[in-house]
């Protein structure tokens, strides 16, 4: 096992159940973090935490260690007055809002009608099961 507050190098690919990638590590660094720190979804540490350096292997997360489960209380809307002027907002695009602590809550833009828009707080993963093809570079 990786002890907590190690830090992990890490090449992966991430796919869909259906197949489609998301992400990859494919022609950058490794992807780098602290074992402990939360800085990856929970299904993903756990996946690494019984690796040895030069190890390869495939892990599936379902949805609820991933992103979560969707919820419909994340999609919300607003009137077009609200937003800043000058705005012209579109379906896919993605803007920002303030959490109840003041912390930034990426939001994408799912309808845009002539007075309101709809917004969706959901992230684009939530509601998931994902899978990883890990290669562990370095443990520091």
């Amino acid at each position: 096992m990786i002890e907590e507050g190690k830090k992990v190098k890490i090449h992966y690919t991430g796919t869909l159940d259906d197949g489609t990638k998301f992400d990859s590590s494919a022609g950058r660094d490794p992807l780098e973090f602290e074992m402990g720190a939360g800085m990856v979804i929970p299904g993903f540490e756990k996946g690494v935490a019984d690796m040895d350096v030069g190890e390869k292997k495939s892990i599936h997360i379902p949805a609820e260690e991933a992103y979560g489960e969707r919820r419909e209380d994340l999609v919300m809307q607003f009137e077009r007055s609200q937003l800043p002027e000058g705005l012209e907002p579109e379906v896919g695009m993605g803007l920002q809002m303030q959490g109840p602590q003041g912390q930034p809550v990426p939001v994408t833009v799912t309808e845009v009608a002539n007075d309101n828009i709809t917004i969706d707080a959901n992230h684009q993963l939530a509601g998931q099961n994902l899978n990883f093809e890990l290669e562990l570079v370095e443990v520091v």
